[in-house]
């Protein structure tokens, strides 16, 4: 039941941002639900690799590369979900970014269930 909760918090922050954002574009809620969840599996089984392969790069940059692994994971997400458009790599590193607050936000908010 977490998991769905997240999910669904995940695609309506996705389309929120997407309509203030400039660059961001998303059709509808059930596009956003299915964003949510391709982000999610894209978390899961790509970042992890991402992330071992730039180790270097990441430490040289003391963590902030970790930002470039999430501009290009949402970049990824846009190329396999249609409906879901980011036009630039600098906007897909704002989208990130700002997802990524309004989600630590939420889960304070909303409690981990702990």
């Amino acid at each position: 039941m977490n998991l769905l909760i997240k999910i669904l918090i995940t695609s309506g922050l996705v389309l929120l941002i997407s309509n203030f954002m400039p660059g961001v574009r998303v059709d509808g809620f059930a596009t956003a639900l299915i964003v949510a969840v391709v982000l999610g599996l894209l978390n899961i089984f790509i970042k992890p690799i991402l992330v071992i392969l730039t180790l270097p790069v990441t430490i040289l940059t003391l963590g902030l590369f970790l930002l470039v692994i999430n501009a290009v994971i949402i970049l990824l997400c846009s190329k396999m979900v249609d409906g879901f458009r980011v036009d630039t790599f600098w906007t897909a590193l704002f989208f990130s970014v700002i997802l990524s607050v309004l989600q630590s936000v939420m889960n304070g908010i909303l409690g981990d269930g702990k």
